[in-house]
């Protein structure tokens, strides 16, 4: 088989990236020195850059598509947490020098529906080459309205905690992928490992939070590590009931056949679910909000105010009564980078 020509640097963008920017005006086309982005009047620019590296954040033979859909859905993430709707994104990458035309051609196919889908743009970026893995970085805009942006920093004490869809199954799908499960049906590894490769951003839900959440964070680190952020900026405490943690069929089977993965499911990561914290007044509200949007949020525990001389950031209680606790600067909490 012949093996297809690779193009050069300014035909790679606009044979497979130009037209993902044909639509949005600021672009320019990808033509110029940079794009030209106004919001709204009465809205703010929300900006946020998330970087994916192969063979850490994903695997090195993943399906281009697959790549894709995450690197874009874990920025939407974030816009979700701030309560913003997406406009645009940059995307910077950096090729190795085997890549194949094939795969950037699957990659910028996936990467136009998906931001059909979300309704935003490419409106600029780079592109060079590395000795090193596929290397991805993008940046996305969204707007929010004036003052009405969410927080992770606003908890407050005697909140109730809640958290939107299932927890773990991003971190087990992960797992199955590289070590197995046995025992695990079918139908079961294919849930696990597509909420792995497809973050859900919760555009709509992060939205609906203005007005109604007081501390908001996405679950990118791990639930447990993630509250933690948030009961640290806030200078509260948090506890949380590992068995009201909602958990899907597939979650509960692999629990079940190897229980010690309950932890890996609060720690591991890659949710991208919503976490939010709310007054006990505001119950009703929620239960409203979860039918309207025809999505699971549920209760999971109280954030506590801070006390003196305690070193307790997130305290986890099991089944059993046991507790498990996260020290402020702990290291078993969560996904950590360094």
């Amino acid at each position: 088989m012949k093996e297809q020509k690779k193009p050069g640097e300014f035909d790679l963008i606009s044979r497979y990236f130009a037209p993902l920017a044909a639509a949005e005006p600021g672009a320019l086309g990808l033509l110029d020195d940079a794009a030209v982005l106004e919001p709204e009047p009465g809205q703010r620019l929300v900006v946020t850059t998330d970087s994916l590296v192969a063979g850490i954040h994903f695997p090195t033979d993943e399906d281009p598509r697959h790549v894709a859909a995450r690197v874009l859905g874990v920025n939407l993430s974030d816009l979700a947490a701030m309560g913003a709707m997406p406009w645009a994104y940059t995307l910077s990458v950096a090729w190795p020098k085997d890549w194949d035309p094939g795969w950037v051609e699957g990659f910028a196919e996936e990467l136009g529906r998906q931001q059909e889908r979300y309704g935003l743009h490419l409106v600029g970026g780079d592109t060079v080459s590395t000795p090193g893995p596929l290397t991805l970085c993008l940046t996305a805009f969204g707007s929010v309205a004036e003052d009405a942006e969410l927080r992770r920093s606003s908890a407050r004490p005697d909140d109730d905690i809640y958290v939107s869809g299932t927890i773990g199954d991003a971190a087990l799908g992960l797992k199955v992928l590289q070590d197995g499960i046995e025992g695990l049906s079918p139908d079961h590894v294919e849930a696990l490992v597509d909420r792995y490769r497809r973050p859900r951003p919760r555009l709509e839900l992060g939205r609906r939070l203005h007005g109604l959440a007081h501390g908001v964070i996405d679950l990118s680190d791990g639930l447990v590590a993630d509250l933690g952020h948030v009961a640290r900026t806030s200078g509260c405490l948090a506890t949380i009931d590992a068995s009201r943690v909602p958990l899907s069929d597939a979650g509960r089977a692999t629990i079940a056949l190897e229980p010690g993965l309950l932890k890996l499911a609060l720690t591991g990561g890659d949710d991208y679910e919503l976490l939010f914290t709310v007054p006990s007044s505001a119950a009703s509200d929620v239960e409203t909000l979860a039918r309207e949007l025809d999505l699971p949020l549920s209760a999971i525990g109280k954030i506590r105010a801070q006390e003196e001389g305690g070193k307790a950031l997130v305290t986890v209680v099991d089944g059993d009564g046991g507790e498990w606790v996260i020290e402020d600067g702990g290291q078993d909490g969560g996904y950590r980078h360094f």
